[in-house]
């Protein structure tokens, strides 16, 4: 590491043009500094170095992994790569775009986000983990923390970061070799996929991160995991997860239930208790429960079918996730089209008013019709009578 007198009493540590400033966090793979670039392009950057010149090959892996798969990949939901290089001692770095966010959930709540204020932002982190799957990028380790919120002229944009132990497809981030001890599970445990807690990597596809991105939604609309591993502990979670057993409630039933106080968490979406409970109800039920299937066939294929599915239900749309019966599709109908429904429903109830005045006239004018042919009826008998009397009376 090089360094810099910039002043009596003063020493500025640089790596290669970049001068550092603080630092921004710590892991087990290196070091994020808080640094500013001094060349032609002075900005602020986020630099992330190996923390020890003699890491392990898979530190070492797993940095080049992250290093590659964020070079390749071009999306305003991935914090992008300016430039890498090693230091003179032979430690790796680069440098990459600086987030000042907070991790998603926690900037959803405490900017009291309504649900559809909370999905529009979910689509656009599901828009770049499809842009990462097309780049043939998994990211394997999708969590609030990962994805950082930061606002544009007040607009919240998401920015998913970390791809330390992403997985490549198709293609080789690496010359090294990055390798996961069989029966040991990389990445987080709670949003993890049964496929990637039992295996050793191999047989992970994109539906993992769709499964990830499910648990990420259940979390984001009711305010707790589907499961926590901290109840039952981590050894029993990982063994009921590959079992396939894990059998969570629906969000609108967990809302109901939840260990939180339910008032607080329908307050931090901007709602009330039954309202936020008859937002969840039915659709949004069925995409949570079906990114989350424990089975990946019946999972949502890709991020984007998932977004896609979302974006239906914000537009009244019928949405994939449940059965397609004719009273579903004739309720979105409606709500899709209330002006015009509402104005249909209108007309009809004024051509049944009609109808009903018409036949209420019709009838009345007939019970008139009918009185009067009494009345003459009657006016002729009189008139036959006095005829008779007359005729007896002045026979011929």
């Amino acid at each position: 590491m090089e360094t810099d007198v910039s002043g009596p009493g003063q020493r500025a540590e640089r790596i290669g043009p970049y001068r550092i400033l603080q630092v921004l966090g710590e892991g087990g793979m290196g070091i994020v500094y808080e640094a500013e670039e001094t060349d032609s392009v002075r900005r602020r950057v986020a630099l992330k170095v190996v923390r020890d010149r003699h890491a392990s090959k898979e530190v070492l892996a797993r940095f080049e992994v992250e290093r590659q798969a964020l070079a390749v990949m071009n999306h305003p939901a991935i914090a992008k790569v300016f430039a890498a290089g090693t230091t003179p001692d032979g430690q790796p770095y680069f440098a990459m775009e600086l987030v000042r966010g907070l991790p998603f959930t926690q900037y959803c709540d405490e900017h009291r986000l309504s649900v559809r204020e909370r999905l529009e932002l979910f689509i656009a982190v599901c828009h770049g983990v499809q842009h990462a799957h097309q780049k043939g990028v998994i990211h394997r380790d999708i969590k609030p923390s990962n994805i950082l919120v930061t606002e544009a002229d007040g607009v919240p944009e998401p920015r998913i970061i970390d791809f330390g132990i992403a997985k490549a497809l198709g293609q080789q981030l690496t010359d090294l070799t990055l390798i996961t001890q069989f029966g040991h599970a990389v990445g987080t445990a709670a949003y993890m996929s049964p496929e990637q807690a039992e295996s050793n990597g191999a047989d992970i596809d994109t539906r993992s991160d769709v499964y990830s991105l499910g648990v990420l939604m259940y979390e984001m609309l009711v305010g707790e995991l589907p499961s926590d591993p901290g109840t039952m502990g981590l050894h029993a979670y990982l063994a009921r997860l590959m079992a396939r057993e894990t059998d969570p409630p629906t969000p609108s039933d967990r809302i109901g239930s939840t260990s939180l106080d339910p008032t607080i968490v329908a307050k931090a979406r901007s709602t009330d208790l039954p309202r936020l409970q008859r937002d969840l109800r039915g659709d949004l039920d069925w995409i949570v429960m079906k990114a989350m299937d424990p089975d990946r066939n019946r999972r949502y294929v890709t991020a984007n079918a998932l977004a896609v599915d979302l974006q239906r239900y914000l537009s009244n749309e019928p949405i994939t996730a449940r059965p397609p019966t004719a009273m579903y599709r004739l309720g979105k109908l409606v709500r899709r089209n209330r002006i015009a429904t509402i104005g249909a429903a209108l007309g009809l109830v004024a051509i049944l008013a009609g109808a009903a005045f018409s036949t209420v006239g019709m009838v009345r004018a007939r019970r008139a019709e009918h009185v009067a042919a009494q009345e003459a009826a009657a006016a002729r008998q009189v008139t036959d009578f006095l005829i008779n009397i007359f005729n007896i009376s002045n026979p011929n």
